[in-house]
């Protein structure tokens, strides 16, 4: 089981530029909408603005493709 105070030293680690979108996820656990009701077009908008490009410094890549054998071919 994850502890608060392990929680919170992971916090510690986020850079400056991402606070903003962390502290948005975490008002969106603390208070979460109604179930089945979608975000409000405005609020889902301001999420992607602040979130768009956060892993650019590390981004994601599709590593090398794996060799399979070569097997006989079905009749």
């Amino acid at each position: 089981m994850i502890t608060r105070e392990e929680i919170k030293t992971e916090i510690d680690k986020v850079r400056e530029e991402f606070l903003p979108a962390l502290y948005r996820i975490v008002k969106a656990l603390k208070q979460p909408g109604e179930p089945g009701r979608l975000p409000v077009q405005d609020d889902w908008k301001a999420f992607v603005a602040e979130t768009y490009g956060s892993t650019a410094a590390d981004p994601i890549e599709l590593g090398a493709q794996a060799n399979f054998e070569a097997r006989e071919p079905l009749e």
